[in-house]
């Protein structure tokens, strides 16, 4: 299977677009990249004859169809940071033939999540193109800028625009995600000491990559391996191979707060948070270090099980900050969300999946008991932020985790089944 001219010349000026989030202007509140990205596709939906509009700036969205009903789906077109690591071009899509998968795609965000934008605009492409439009609903494609700040976009448009009766947001993984665990971004401040420069990471929801740290005539980088904050096992912390290696070379962390705050890190005990649930148990990613002047800085990541009180978290923190001379700001709270994973909704959407399922890369027989029931993870979605929607899709369950990953790909096999299964959601409504 092969992509057609028309999805290879798309996906390539949408990877081309480096749509990480930056400073506001007008008309562009996330930064001028997500907005060109947002009105690269926009006007190319436009040409191919949908409906289009914007929305504060903030979100677009793509339709087609007939009625009062609506059923939506959810995606973002920024992206985190390239980070380090990249054996290609991030923003330039890649191909390359794997012996075992076939063709497989390289770039920024073809997992993460302009490739799923992009499945969805095809699927519903061949529909316009086969006549097969919807008469009874209409579906609208809802496009984010800035999902991987603050999904402040969405709820924008939530609180300006109709709000789907259904709506699936494929920004996870198969079969569906019934739960999503709480997320905590909180910055850890205080008074440098000691003449201390440090830096490192990209974003709070990224393993770090490098680290850098200059005192007392040292100057000493470390390298990591990037990946999701919400699968911190997936990377290797560049962060705290610094703060170790720093010791090593005989620097006191006793004598700089933020370093002796990162070599006593201990998520459970820091947060009293030590049970776990369905949603699994509690996860920490240090993804930010600035210590410059006066000032520094630590930005923790943490993935909180569904079933736990965000405040008492958040009380344990300010609590055991204190103790270094730190004080704490919360950058980002997202509550978990939790759905009845034997609803007709979700029991359709892994049906679907499971239809499918065999004709993904690395499909094994016995996968078929072990991936065909809704999940709960630790990853945040749009679900969170406008109603009615579930994470479904797009990646497989068996495969590696792309998502904040250098060298992020997928198979174009498993791209065009994205396109398939997006288009059975909606012939089914």
């Amino acid at each position: 299977m092969a992509l057609t001219s028309y999805m290879e010349s798309f996906l390539k000026e949408l990877t081309a677009i480096p749509s990480s989030g930056g400073s506001p202007s007008e008309g562009a509140p996330y930064g001028k990249e997500p907005r060109r990205a947002l009105d690269f596709f926009l006007d190319s939906a436009k040409a191919a004859g949908f409906k289009t509009g914007v929305t504060g700036g903030r979100a677009g969205w793509v339709e087609f169809g007939k009625g009062d009903r609506l059923i939506g789906i959810i995606c973002h077109l920024d992206v985190v940071p390239a980070g380090d690591g990249w054996e290609t071009d991030p923003f330039t899509l890649t191909f390359k033939e794997d012996p075992d998968i076939g063709v497989v795609m390289y770039g920024r965000g073809i997992v993460d999540d302009k490739g799923p934008a992009a499945a969805s605009f095809f699927a519903m492409k061949e529909l316009l193109d086969e006549g097969r439009i919807p008469e009874d609903f209409r579906v609208r494609l809802i496009l984010g800028t800035d999902e991987e700040r603050t999904c402040s976009c969405v709820e924008y448009y939530a609180d300006h625009e109709q709000i789907p009766d259904f709506a699936i947001t494929p920004d996870a993984e198969f079969p569906a995600i019934y739960c999503e665990k709480g997320i905590l971004h909180i910055n850890f401040k205080g008074k440098n000491t000691g003449g201390l420069w440090a830096q490192g990471g990209s974003a709070p929801n990224m393993v770090p990559a490098k680290a850098r740290a200059v005192i007392d005539g040292l100057d000493i980088t470390a390298t990591g391996k990037p990946a999701h904050a919400s699968k911190p096992e997936l990377g290797i912390n560049a962060i705290e191979k610094l703060v170790d290696t720093l010791i090593e070379n005989n620097i006191p962390a006793d004598n700089y707060p933020i370093l002796k705050f990162i070599r006593d890190f201990d998520a459970a005990a820091f947060t009293g948070c030590c049970i776990k649930d369905e949603s699994g148990a509690l996860s920490s990613n240090i993804g930010l270090l600035k210590a410059e002047a006066d000032e520094c800085s630590v930005v923790i990541d943490f993935r909180v099980p569904y079933s736990v009180d965000l405040d008492s978290v958040i009380g344990s923190l300010r609590e055991k900050a204190a103790e270094y001379g730190l004080t704490v700001q919360i950058d980002e709270r997202m509550d978990s969300i939790y759905m009845n994973k034997d609803s007709s909704d979700i029991k359709k959407l892994t049906r679907i999946w499971e239809e499918h399922m065999d004709r993904f890369t690395g499909f094994k027989e016995e996968y078929r008991e072990k991936y065909t029931e809704a999940i709960a993870v630790g990853g945040g979605t749009y679900a969170r932020h406008i109603p009615n929607t579930v994470a479904f899709g797009v990646q497989a369950p068996w495969h590696t985790d792309q998502c904040h990953q250098a060298n992020e790909s997928a198979a174009v096999s498993d791209f065009l089944q994205w396109v398939q299964i997006i288009k059975k959601v909606i012939l089914e409504q």
